[in-house]
């Protein structure tokens, strides 16, 4: 029985003890005075209002990256149409209709200064310019004309564009073979 007692007596102690604990927690937050009760709501405040400008920033740039996607995505597939305009325009020129060439010349000027407008523009390669795997894309190489071409650029088979700063078509290249 003794056993039994003392556990009796065990628990009735934890139970008294509970109370003393909780009341001590309530006496340190009765304890803070109205400027430390200020200051904790100051900074519940600053957290918070600092949280929504993240949240804004964060919406707002998702926003333009959004924006800028949808424009690359509508621009890489108008790049086939510049193409078309670039060699029907040549054949025209073969043609040599005046009238002609001069209306497919006005529209495909409108054209493209529209999407420039939009942050087209065209890369520009010429023969001799070093190759660089970042900017070109090599399509085949073929026995350089000259020593001077080793390596380098000798024909510009399509050309390449960026929207902003970046590459959305690379341009494609024949290089002349070291």
């Amino acid at each position: 029985m003794s056993n039994k007692e003392n556990t009796k007596e065990e628990e009735i102690k934890d139970v008294e003890q509970e109370p003393q604990v909780e009341q001590s927690q309530e006496e340190v937050k009765k304890e803070l005075t109205p400027e430390e009760l200020i200051q904790q709501e100051k900074d519940k405040y600053l957290r918070l209002f600092a949280e929504f400008e993240n949240y804004k920033k964060r919406t707002s740039r998702e926003r333009i990256e959004l924006f800028k996607t949808a424009s690359q995505e509508l621009m890489t597939s108008l790049l086939p149409i510049m193409d078309d305009f670039d060699r029907g325009l040549s054949e025209i020129k073969k043609v040599k209709d005046k009238e002609l060439l001069k209306g497919m010349q006005l529209i495909n000027d409108k054209f493209k200064n529209t999407l420039t407008q939009k942050g087209l523009t065209e890369i520009e390669v010429k023969e001799g310019d070093a190759f660089d795997a970042e900017i070109h894309e090599a399509i085949t190489q073929i026995p350089a004309p000259s020593d001077k071409l080793k390596g380098k650029v000798i024909d510009a088979v399509e050309k390449g564009y960026k929207l902003g700063e970046k590459i959305i078509r690379y341009p494609k290249v024949v290089i002349g073979q070291s």
